[in-house]
């Protein structure tokens, strides 16, 4: 979902079902390159992959949530933006840009109903993982408060409750 036909055309199919409420963009593109190796093509692609997909979502699915004065968009984040993890520069700017330009969103969609939250899950167990050896997720959980692999319903309760009413109900916390 990096070019804007991916996302006229998924908008197109979506309107076919109804009107989109909620948006939720999840994409992890983080292939391990050191800066020393780290070529223009592949943090092109890591920026395109892991943080143009959020913006060309808005650009599709705004104009009818601001119509309706409803709607939610969540951005997966990652913990990562905290750990120490070598080669993950590119990856690591992509995830700190979706945490900004959520609340950047929020801040432009508020006063029509809409809210813009981003989710910060430590390392899942997804197929997106699976290349990395046993060691490699390791170094990373040690870094993490949970020692161990998130699941992906572990990140499925934070969207759900982000993307409910319930959300309201935090005391002396506004989320937007």
């Amino acid at each position: 979902m990096t070019r804007e036909e991916d996302w006229r055309s998924t908008a197109g199919k979506a309107q076919d079902l109804g009107d989109v409420d909620i948006v939720v963009n999840n994409a992890g593109y983080f292939p391990n390159r050191t800066i020393d190796d780290l070529d223009l093509a592949t943090w092109r692609k890591t920026m395109a992959t892991n943080l143009d997909s959020h913006f060309l979502s808005v650009n599709y699915f705004l104009p009818a949530m601001r119509k309706k004065k409803w709607g939610r968009f969540v951005g997966i984040s990652s913990n990562m933006v905290a750990l120490a993890i070598p080669g993950m520069s590119h990856y690591i700017t992509t995830k700190m840009r979706i945490i900004g330009f959520m609340r950047g969103l929020a801040n432009d969609v508020a006063s029509d109903g809409i809210t813009a939250n981003s989710v910060l899950p430590g390392l899942t167990n997804t197929l997106a993982i699976s290349p990395q050896s046993d060691e490699q997720k390791r170094d990373t959980w040690n870094q993490q408060a949970i020692k161990r692999l998130g699941e992906p319903g572990d990140v499925t309760g934070a969207v759900l409750f982000l993307t409910s009413d319930m959300r309201r109900l935090l005391p002396g916390r506004q989320l937007s």
